[in-house]
């Protein structure tokens, strides 16, 4: 048996490369780790990284990250050094050249989890170590040989889910009015004995009754708009009188957000509720979107040689998860976040069911479906946590019976207009045609994989029913008409095959037409331009792909009648399991032929007379000059119109709550982006102001000696600003070129320093799993885009400075010029921009004991934008030296201040803690 303490361990990062072997440690060159790495199997910490900062990303090895995945499938890791360490209970490395020994260690612990008593996830660890060895899995002969085959054979994944049950639909709920007194005696019980009272949070739970109450009005909800400060703690404030109605009443309380940080947060929050996981789990249900979930049939297609190479070792890790998941969801569950990023070309989105092609109780896994459980498991919780685009699809689309939102709270609400504005959205693109081919007629040519089209998945409907058979063949037959593979390269080409090709050839002329006049065809980037004013071509291409289209809607029309016809008068071959199947390929029906005609009401204005509601556009998306999709696009001028008819009015109480729900401006922000003005009366107003003290705790500099555009004062003001601070830095930007280009030119500098640098859009990590690192070291900084500017809460001690490389300009594209032109010019762009300044300042101070700087390198920062900031922040204006001098200065004092503890807490225990650091 292999002795894992001899074999090689590597780490490399910007600040150096290091291997382990023969029991020392030396620096080696990155030609040399290269070669070394190549001729045997060695220790890594993150393959893809590591092969990263090397120059070498097809770099192989034996990635520990993998055999945790293999050994503790749905336990949480932060996949650093540091993180490793604290899990296994072993000793941190004091330095990078500390980490090889680490990697032995840990690897020699993990392996002798197989061999304990206690692994706890020993279940069907066996069978999978056989079949990861037959894949070749890098760490099958040092895992095979140590788990001991069980006597008898192990269960396979599929035999041992739990199976959810059918129950009858929940009754509406009572109409009850909640008292004061008993919504803060439940916010009491949340907070726990001995908390201190926060009259924020209190006058906060006793407004947020409001949407608890009968309502008055049809299409009018009780609806509260409350912008509660951070610190307040708004959480448990709307908790507490959604818990009690949702008690009382036998309903359900939706509770909404934008990030998945934020659901995390609840969900832990929810042990508030009920202390016991079991109960808590039945009573408070996260719900997301069905592309998050993992669909065992496609997980069944990929076990039984749908995926190959590294792809199938991923699928097996991926089952040994499943057997240990809490809910199957991939992403921002259980599933470590990293995991899919080790796997190059992996094939994790294939495991999910991203394309609708659910063939529900067809499945022979529908019974033990993670997506129908949660489905299942929500109707009957008091709580369930989902997101905005959730929230508002479940609205509009009413699938699951009796669960259309009656409570809403929409936390996060300054998102809500963005949320509003991609569901409610129309884009005709050959990306999205080509989905919509292949969901109606299934595999062609050599394709793989578990895809089925209408024939297959209505067989049976076909043979009992000449005419549904009929439409199901008629819209195979349209359907041929919307793009094919390759469809791409015909259209560059100048050889588009069918109508839909034709369209989006006319389309990509006119776009490139446009652009040569602005110059813009040449910069590489994507390119688009208003869809007014088009010629001869593209209106009878649209007129072309119109009467296509009108002639794939027709046969799914009388398709879906036949279906319904099928349901109403039950033939004797439609058992429970058929008729779930039916209704399901219905609602599948329902949602593409509004697609379709959301597509023809768009090209109907090709040509016609523009529609003053909507701002319409055509677009040849790029990246890095190479072109990936073509697209005509519609969305709404305002989307909170449609948000308030299929959304807020059906509803019955609605709270809409943000820390910065004006947005830095007052409440007329407020109830345009959250569709209040919508709404036949207004909405109810409240306010709490943070109870911290900024004016103590945080500033805010201006730095004003940083030349626009230039990329190496840019990158030497950040590198200085987070050396001042000791790291605790995060860096937002605005454009991925200028951070990729920031973070080349200063990782290395800060990684001699001790100061390791991540970036998103650079280091192969997905974003939640950079936030986590980011949380865990105190001496990392993390550059970021949008993405990081809101719903990242990082305490203090490691976020400490907030650096923006300027002012977040909106970007001028057709879109924004048309909202900008109908909300007032500059004023509009004006509270955008304060929004996005109060949501990246709001990232910095999270506790009252947080403190820290908020930096922004421009000196175009209008001060009519400072009113972003909460009332009584400092603002200055200086240069660069002296804005490290203050932030040199802050850092300075946080040391001062730990060390002064620690020499406190060597006196108490005669211990000299200072003199030996």
């Amino acid at each position: 048996m292999i002795d894992p303490a001899n074999l090689p361990a590597l780490h490399a990062s910007h600040g150096g490369i290091w291997l382990r072997e023969d029991g020392s440690t030396h620096a080696l060159a990155k030609g040399q780790a290269i070669a070394r790495a190549a001729e045997t199997p060695t220790l890594l910490l993150n393959a893809p990284l590591t092969g990263q900062r090397l120059g070498y990303p097809d770099l192989n090895g034996l990635d520990i990250l993998e055999l945790w995945a293999f050994v503790h499938p749905a336990r949480f890791l932060v996949p650093t050094p540091k993180g490793l360490a604290e899990a296994l209970n072993l000793t941190r490395p004091a330095g990078e050249g500390d980490i090889p020994a680490l990697l032995q260690a840990a690897t020699v612990e993990l392996l002798a989890r197989l061999e304990s008593p206690d692994w706890t996830e020993r279940e069907g660890s066996w069978t999978a170590a056989q079949t990861l060895h037959r894949l070749r899995w890098t760490w099958a002969p040092l895992v095979a040989p140590r788990i001991v085959r069980p006597r008898e054979a192990e269960r396979w994944l599929f035999t041992k889910l739990p199976e959810w049950e059918e129950v009858a639909t929940r009754p509406a709920p009572r109409s009850i009015t909640l008292g004061e007194d008993a919504v803060l005696a439940r916010l009491d019980l949340l907070t726990g004995q001995g908390a201190e009272a926060r009259a924020g949070q209190r006058a906060y739970a006793a407004a947020a009754v409001e949407p608890f109450r009968p309502r008055a009005h049809r299409d009018q909800p009780n609806m509260l708009l409350a912008e509660a400060g951070t610190g307040i703690g708004k959480t448990l404030g709307y908790l507490a009188p959604a818990s009690l109605w949702a008690d009382q009443a036998q309903g359900t309380v939706w509770v909404s957000t934008y990030t998945k940080a934020l659901q995390r947060q609840l969900d832990r929050e929810s042990l508030r509720l009920f202390p016991d996981p079991v109960i808590a789990a039945k009573r408070v249900v996260v719900r997301k979107g069905r592309e998050n979930y993992l669909c065992l049939l496609n997980l069944e297609d990929a076990l039984q040689g749908g995926f190959a190479g590294r792809a199938a070792i991923l699928a097996h890790l991926v089952a040994r998860w499943a057997a240990f998941t809490k809910d199957g969801d991939m992403v921002g569950g259980d599933l470590p976040g990293w995991l899919p990023t080790l796997f190059r070309r992996n094939g994790s989105t294939a495991l999910t069911d991203r394309r609708g092609e659910c063939i529900y109780a067809g499945c022979p896994h529908y019974r033990k479906c993670f997506i129908e459980r949660s489905a299942r498991a929500s109707a009957d919780a008091d709580i369930v946590i989902a997101n905005h685009a959730l929230v508002m699809i479940n609205a509009a689309r009413g699938r699951e019976t009796g669960q259309r939102p009656q409570r809403i709270i929409f936390d996060e609400g300054h998102h809500l207009f963005d949320a509003a504005d991609s569901t409610f959205s129309t884009a005709l693109s050959g990306q999205e045609a080509i989905e919509l081919r292949r969901w109606i007629i299934g595999p062609e040519g050599n394709a793989r994989g578990r895809r089925r089209g209408l024939a297959a998945r209505l067989s049976d409907l076909a043979s009992y029913d000449e005419e549904g058979g009929e439409a199901i063949r008629a819209a195979g037959t349209a359907a041929q008409a919307l793009p094919s593979d390759d469809w791409l390269k015909r259209v560059i080409a100048g050889e588009p095959y069918g109508a839909i090709e034709r369209l989006l050839g006319a389309v990509r002329g006119t776009v490139y037409a446009r652009a040569a006049e602005t110059g813009e065809a040449d910069a590489g980037y994507g390119l688009e331009t208003e869809l007014a004013e088009p010629d001869g071509p593209l209106v009878d291409a649209a007129q072309e792909g119109a009467q296509a289209l009108d002639t794939l809607l027709r046969p799914l029309a009388r398709l879906a009648k036949r279906l319904e016809a099928v349901v109403e008068d039950a033939p004797d071959w439609l058992d429970g399991a058929a008729r779930a199947r039916i209704e399901g390929a219905i609602a599948s029906l329902g949602w593409r032929r509004d697609l379709i005609s959301a597509w023809l009401a768009l090209l109907a204005r090709i040509g016609g007379s523009a529609d003053a509601d909507f701002v319409d556009w055509m677009t040849v998306d790029r990246a890095e000059g190479r072109e990936y999709d073509i697209g005509l696009h519609r969305h709404w001028l305002d989307p909170t119109r449609p948000l308030a008819e299929t959304v807020l009015k059906p509803a019955h109480g609605v709270l809409v709550t943000s820390a910065t729900l004006k947005g830095g401006g007052d409440w007329s922000n407020a109830e345009d982006r959250s569709g209040a003005t919508h709404l036949p009366q207004r909405a109810t107003r409240f306010e709490a102001p943070s109870p911290f003290d900024y004016a103590a705790r945080a500033e805010v500099l201006i730095v004003t000696d940083i030349k626009r555009g230039d990329i190496g004062a840019l990158s030497g003001a950040y590198a200085r600003l987070i050396e001042a601070a000791g790291g605790g830095t995060l860096g937002l930007f605005t454009a991925i070129r200028r951070l990729r280009a920031v973070h080349a030119r200063i990782a290395d500098r800060l990684a001699r320093g001790g100061l390791p640098l991540y970036a998103q859009h650079v280091d192969p990590i997905d974003t939640g799993t950079l936030v986590d690192i980011f949380r865990d070291d105190p001496r990392a900084s993390l550059l970021g885009t949008d993405a990081l500017r809101d719903g990242v809460d990082v305490p203090g001690d490691s976020l400490r400075l907030v650096v923006m490389e300027g002012v977040p300009w909106s970007k001028p594209t057709v879109l924004h010029a048309a909202r900008r032109l109908a909300g007032g010019g500059s004023a509009y762009d004006d509270r955008l921009i304060r929004a996005r300044l109060a949501q990246a300042f709001g990232r910095l101070i999270r506790r009252a004991e947080d403190r820290g700087r908020f930096v922004i390198l421009s000196a175009a920062m209008p001060s009519r934008l400072l009113s972003a900031f909460p009332p009584g922040t400092p603002v200055r204006r200086l240069t660069l030296d002296q804005a490290i001098i203050a932030v040199s200065a802050d850092s300075r004092s946080d040391r001062l201040g730990e060390d002064m503890s620690l020499v406190h807490q060597g006196s108490e225990s005669g211990r000299p803690d200072l003199e030996q650091r």
